[in-house]
């Protein structure tokens, strides 16, 4: 006998989509049978990504969205509810980080990572989570409300790095953030929670992972290896299903070991 999770019938917003590990998450839903929204500012890669979903029978839409404005938001995620139907899943994925050390960073790098990790999560969730709560009150009695929200946070929300302190704090709000709205919307049949993924090798780091300086990183590991971005899809599918009914609330590493 096999198990499977199936999401047919709903809708998942993913941001950041256009690159990384966004990219996959909306190949992974959009193949466990959900409608997916693809959202970034870098729409000719959504596109590529909307045709390579649809080459495989999946189901796939593109948005403009830049976090960093709140007009945007509101417009994306009203394009997202008009053009598909109401979001029943949210993976708020989209970060940026910089490399310095902390006595070197200036108030526009602090305000480069916090804009996009902290206040652009913060602002998506809550777009998304107010249309989740109007259905949620005003549903028919047996009908589908509620929702999943899935945060990407990082193992550097919970464990801090050299030379990314910016980085960790913005992550560390993103892990308490979760766990406010998981507080104040479970009730209302919303779950929130968050993934921290460890070391992954994506396109924008590919090249890290074969200078000395990576390999070094690498063999500071704990099984001395990077994960994949496919090693989060099961986790992603699950948080976005009904079967994740009774979490809530929880902040999951996927590094691996090493924060251990």
């Amino acid at each position: 006998m096999a198990y499977s999770i199936d999401l047919a019938g709903r809708v998942a917003l993913v941001t950041g989509a256009s690159s990384g590990l966004g990219a996959q998450f909306a190949r992974t839903l959009a193949s466990a049978g959900a409608a997916v929204v693809l959202a970034s500012r870098r729409v000719d890669k959504l596109k590529a990504l909307r045709a390579e979903i649809e080459s495989q029978g999946g189901d796939a839409h593109v948005v403009e969205l830049d976090v960093t404005n709140p007009d945007s938001i509101k417009s994306a995620v009203a394009h997202a509810e008009t053009e598909v139907g109401s979001i029943d899943i949210l993976v708020n994925n989209s970060g940026v980080s910089t490399t310095q050390r902390i006595q070197d960073v200036a108030e526009e790098d602090y305000d480069f990572v916090f804009n996009t990790n902290v206040k652009g999560a913060f602002f998506v969730a809550q777009e998304v989570g107010k249309r989740m709560l109007a259905r949620a009150r005003g549903a028919a009695p047996g009908s589908y409300t509620g929702g999943r929200i899935i945060n990407i946070a990082s193992m550097a929300g919970l464990k801090v790095l050299p030379q990314i302190g910016v980085y960790c704090m913005s992550k560390a709000a993103v892990v308490q953030m979760t766990k406010a709205m998981a507080l104040e919307w479970g009730k209302f049949g919303i779950n929130v929670n968050a993934i921290c993924p460890g070391y992954i090798d994506t396109e924008i780091n590919h090249h890290h992972w074969q200078t000395e300086q990576g390999q070094k990183l690498v063999n500071m590991l704990p099984r001395k290896r990077v994960g994949k971005p496919e090693d989060l899809d099961a986790l992603i599918v699950l948080l976005a299903s009904g079967q994740s009914h009774f979490v809530n609330g929880a902040i999951i590493a996927a590094d691996d070991g090493f924060g251990v």
